[in-house]
């Protein structure tokens, strides 16, 4: 039976009373009947939000993060910048240039920005707006794709993990595996059109910048490219959409947390959102019209044996207007056995500070739990 919108807060305050009486989330008691925060959110007059979705404590309260508290949490900074060109048709010098920003800005930051690479800025906006289609399209239609298992090609759901969660974020999305088959939901007309031609563009990028980053790292450019087996890469194409929130001071987009892959590739509508953890300060990241965020991820902490560290970052609610942020996670095929590089580890005598591990089974373990920080990349550590 679907619930009219006037009766969601209804529905969600009994939600509310069964989770202080059982101690159980929404998700474990009736893991199919989590409304949509788009829903919620267009509930009329909401003033307030659900306490299920209500934060009582502070990001900040993990040693990670302490030193923030001295300082403001939404400082707008420039990130590194990578001019795509250089690295591809400029010269032997800019292109080497180029590399040695790369690996500064893996390095330092986890972060950067990437300008002239070549992705369309119509393609941009015509992904943007099909995923808006997407999330206005009828509840009954976006449901056909909740499924159960984590690994499943086409995902539709809200917050991140409700059956691993006792407070919700503020999140709908839609989650779709790309590569190495592509899959696509048929509605909207034109996404499957659209998505095919983006992700294609993007993973023609993202190969790019890997074999830069290989050389960054005093290897051969094709070393990490050939390792990680791009070539059956599995490639998630995950679109956020975070409506309006009456209470944004108690509420999480998402909270502070590492990609599960090697590189993420980031497009974001005009509104900011995205904040990332930088010398123990939280810094809002706000969108550049025609560029392209990349974030280092898990798999390349652990390839670079910790050279190049994964960043936490983290999504964040406003009262005024829809954000939409469309990730592209670049991961190494499903079946690679993803460790340090050896050359790195005979280059630096070094030895290896991460298990080894298959990249499906580490998917599986991070979709399936919390979304907490690294707390998958932690259960890897050697040292």
């Amino acid at each position: 039976m679907w619930i009219r919108k006037e009766g969601l807060l209804t529905v969600i305050y009994i939600f509310d009373i069964c989770i202080k009486r059982t101690g159980y989330s929404i998700g474990t008691l009736c893991p199919m009947a989590l409304p949509s925060v788009k829903a919620i959110a267009e509930t009329p007059n909401l003033a307030s939000i659900p306490s299920s979705y209500i934060f009582t404590t502070s990001d900040d309260s993990d040693d990670v993060a302490a030193a923030a508290d001295a300082a403001p949490h939404r400082v707008e900074v420039s990130i590194p910048t990578i001019d795509f060109s250089l690295l591809t048709t400029g010269t032997s010098h800019q292109r080497s240039k180029v590399v040695n920003e790369l690996g500064k800005a893996c390095h330092d930051w986890g972060f950067f920005m990437v300008i002239n690479h070549g992705v369309g800025e119509g393609l941009m906006k015509e992904m943007v707006e099909i995923c808006r289609e997407f999330f206005d399209l009828k509840e009954e239609e976006k449901r056909e794709y909740e499924t159960k298992h984590v690994l499943d090609p086409i995902r539709y759901g809200t917050s991140f993990n409700p059956k691993m969660e006792e407070v919700f974020f503020w999140r709908d999305y839609l989650k779709v595996l790309v590569h190495p088959k592509f899959h696509s939901p048929p509605k909207p007309t034109r996404f499957r059109e659209i998505l095919e031609e983006y992700s294609k563009r993007i993973r023609e990028m993202a190969r790019e910048l890997v074999r830069g980053i290989s050389e960054s790292l005093g290897l051969e450019a094709y070393n990490l490219e050939k390792a990680a087996e791009l070539e059956s890469s599995s490639t998630l194409f995950a679109a956020n959409l975070y409506p309006p929130c009456p209470q944004p001071q108690f509420a999480r987009g998402l909270p502070p947390h590492s990609d599960q892959c090697l590189l993420t590739v980031l497009l974001q509508n005009h509104v900011s959102g995205l904040q990332i953890l930088h010398d123990h300060q939280w810094l809002t990241v706000n969108p550049v019209p025609n560029a392209l965020l990349v974030n280092t991820a898990d798999q390349l902490e652990i390839m670079s044996n910790g050279k190049y560290k994964s960043v936490l970052h983290r999504a964040m609610v406003n009262d005024k207007a829809t954000r939409i942020s469309i990730a592209m996670a670049i991961g190494p095929s499903s079946q690679t056995l993803v460790a340090p590089l050896p050359e790195l580890l005979h280059k630096h005598n070094n030895p290896p500070l991460f298990k080894t591990i298959k990249y499906k089974d580490y998917m599986e373990m991070l979709q399936s739990n919390k979304l907490e920080r690294k707390s998958c990349l932690d259960r890897l550590r050697l040292l």
